[in-house]
């Protein structure tokens, strides 16, 4: 079972599952409603733990630690660990722990990458950097990531080193996509091991983390790792399309933002790659703007060369390559039995890549 679709086919009941909460449109169906309550009863108790790691008692701490996680958020990270740890002795202590450490983790990334990628607004709201300044935004993530750490730490020194991995993985995705790819990299494959280690790699510690930690059978945890790499990875990618989607208030984000700041992203890069007329001058374009966004100038002279990308052959590529690192995600769950974990996990695939935001 893959999760490819015709190419401008939508999945059968796609506008209405974009209306649901992920939980629900990944465990919906009669065979997955007992699976359902237990990943919804797990999800709660990390929402709490959620809400008691992040309170500090410092009143200007106490705000930004909280600021991105009361925006809201898909919660893909919790829901994976608490999937994958009902192939073991299911939602423990040190799953929930597990849970929300990652999450933890996540949140901070996605204040240091906004102050980065000089985001101006994320999950809707006016990103913190914006709100607070670069100092304090970063200082945010810094206590983010200790916090998430100590979480790990009550678990023991597995948690620690997968913790201590994912993080050294994060960095280095992050570290690379700054740099840039060098002389002899293809800048699609050098792209391509970015997405694996900035999103890829958390992903993949959340799928790890629930088999670890609820003593599923140690064959588990490499499937589980492969899967939720690739998951990561098309998440990435179908990021990279929506990011040029017309409608920001769906999206929570203004259409091409990463574009607009000179980030690259799988349509820009294909984009390149094209040698008809129409697409270099499209490029001529971008690269033009870019440059005079970054020098002061208004953000919206590349709205028309944003809706001609949003159009290009390139963003349908990015998609269809969604489709086929989903699809290698579903092929990682072959040695996972058969059942309502496994049922679930390939339909998180499908939703994976069949939003809209």
């Amino acid at each position: 079972m893959t999760a490819s679709l015709p190419a401008g086919a939508h999945a059968p009941g796609e506008r209405l599952s974009a209306q649901l909460g992920l939980t629900e449109r990944v465990l919906a169906g009669p065979r997955l409603r007992k699976l359902l309550g237990v990943v919804e009863a797990g999800l709660d108790e990390v929402e709490q733990s959620l809400a008691r790691e992040l309170k500090v008692t410092d009143a200007l701490a106490d705000a930004t630690t909280r600021y991105l996680y009361e925006a809201g958020g898909k919660r893909v990270r919790p829901m994976l660990t608490v999937l994958t740890a009902q192939l073991g002795t299911g939602t423990t202590e040190h799953v929930i722990a597990g849970a929300t450490a990652l999450e933890m983790t996540h949140l901070g990334s996605l204040y240091h990458d906004d102050v980065m990628d000089g985001a101006d607004v994320r999950r809707g709201v006016p990103s913190a950097h914006a709100v607070w300044g670069n100092n304090v935004a970063i200082l945010t993530g810094d206590l983010l990531f200790s916090r998430a750490s100590q979480l790990m730490a009550q678990i023991g020194e597995r948690a620690i080193r997968l913790q201590a991995d994912t993080f050294e993985r994060l960095v280095l995705g992050q570290m690379h996509e700054t740099v840039g790819p060098q002389a002899g990299d293809d800048p699609v494959d050098f792209y391509l091991q970015v997405l694996s280690d900035k999103t890829g790699s958390l992903i993949a510690a959340s799928a790890q983390a629930g088999v670890l930690f609820s003593d599923a059978p140690e064959e588990y945890v490499q499937p589980v790792l492969d899967y939720g790499e690739r998951v990561g990875v098309a998440f990435q990618l179908l990021d990279d399309v929506i990011d040029l989607s017309a409608d920001a208030e769906a999206t929570g984000k203004v259409p091409g933002t990463d574009l607009r700041a000179g980030v690259p992203t799988m349509p820009s890069l294909l984009l390149a790659r094209a040698s008809d007329p129409a697409s270099r001058a499209l490029k001529a374009t971008i690269d033009d703007g870019v440059l005079r966004i970054a020098d002061g100038a208004d953000p919206a002279i590349l709205d028309d060369a944003i809706a001609r990308l949003r159009d290009h052959p390139a963003t349908a590529e990015t998609r269809r390559q969604a489709y086929a690192w989903a699809d290698a995600a579903v092929a990682a769950l072959d040695p996972l039995p058969a059942g309502a974990v496994r049922d679930a996990l390939v339909k998180l695939s499908h939703v994976i890549v069949d939003r809209s935001s």
